[in-house]
């Protein structure tokens, strides 16, 4: 791919709140800098987007400068120029509104977090190739809850439920042009009320598709064509058949249970391996 036809991505890199369990239990001054099965999730994440081949540049908004020095691998980075690196501002829209400054004016740009340790070359290339195809300002990644529970039996992940399927958020969102930025805004409104899912839907479609959402009658096509009136952005969204990408790391429990699957996902290679 020619680098003009690449995307470049955002990756918000640090804490929502102080004293983060992840960080606490790794033992590390922030979360994006705990090692999983050895390596830092902000590094898992970088190593992603390169190795997609569908990326060039990279904003990482955080961790504070302080805490640069934790991760030696990120400091090298950023030393030699191989990612750009923003001091985080207090909340992760603006934080996203400020990498999205550092981007050409209608750049291809895809935002993701540093705690999405399972993100892959592979999801990154289906969420921008999918993303690419569709007529729209913006993509949302999803996968289908029920593909969640299947492939992790009794994980909780947050998932809207709608009429035709529960779904849970990926931490992937691309942007094609000036307009669709703008729905980082609604993003952030999205992710503070994402554990009461009625409280946005009353928000953004009003009182009455509440009723809709709690009898299961609300479609994923209606609720995105009232984000998109409301926000004034053509907004689509890209069904993942990846369930590892709805699975981010928020609590002590994910952190183990991304370490299972990673460790599972090494066996599996190595008997692999053993018998070829």
């Amino acid at each position: 791919m020619n680098q003009t036809d690449r995307f470049s991505a955002v990756v918000l890199a640090a804490d929502r709140t102080a004293h983060d369990p992840v960080a606490s239990r790794a033992g590390t001054a922030c979360k994006a800098l705990a090692p999983i099965a050895g390596t830092p999730m902000i590094i898992r994440v970088l190593d992603a987007l390169e190795a997609s081949e569908m990326v060039g540049k990279i904003v990482v908004c955080g961790p504070p400068a302080s805490m640069l020095p934790d991760c030696p691998e990120l400091q090298r980075r950023i030393e030699s120029g191989r990612v750009t690196w923003l001091p985080n501002l207090n909340s992760p829209s603006r934080s996203a509104n400020s990498g999205l400054a550092q981007m050409d004016h209608d750049a291809p740009v895809l935002l993701t977090t540093a705690d999405h340790a399972l993100l892959t070359p592979a999801i990154i290339r289906y969420f921008l190739c999918e993303s690419r195809t569709m007529d729209s300002d913006a993509t949302v990644g999803v996968v289908k809850h029920a593909d969640v529970a299947a492939a992790f039996p009794g994980t909780k992940r947050t998932a809207i439920r709608l009429r035709d399927g529960g779904v849970c958020g990926c931490n992937l969102y691309a942007f094609f042009n000036h307009r669709g930025r703008d729905l980082v805004t609604f993003w952030q409104r999205a992710e503070d009320l994402r554990k009461r899912p009625w409280r946005l839907i009353a928000q953004v479609l009003g009182p009455g598709a509440v009723l809709s959402y709690l009898l299961g009658s609300l479609t994923l096509d209606r609720a995105l064509n009232a984000v998109s009136a409301r926000v004034g952005v053509k907004v689509r969204t890209v069904t993942l058949p990846y369930p590892q990408a709805g699975v981010d790391v928020d609590k002590v429990e994910d952190m183990l249970l991304v370490e299972s699957i990673l460790a599972k996902a090494a066996a599996s290679s190595q008997d692999e391996s053993r018998s070829t």
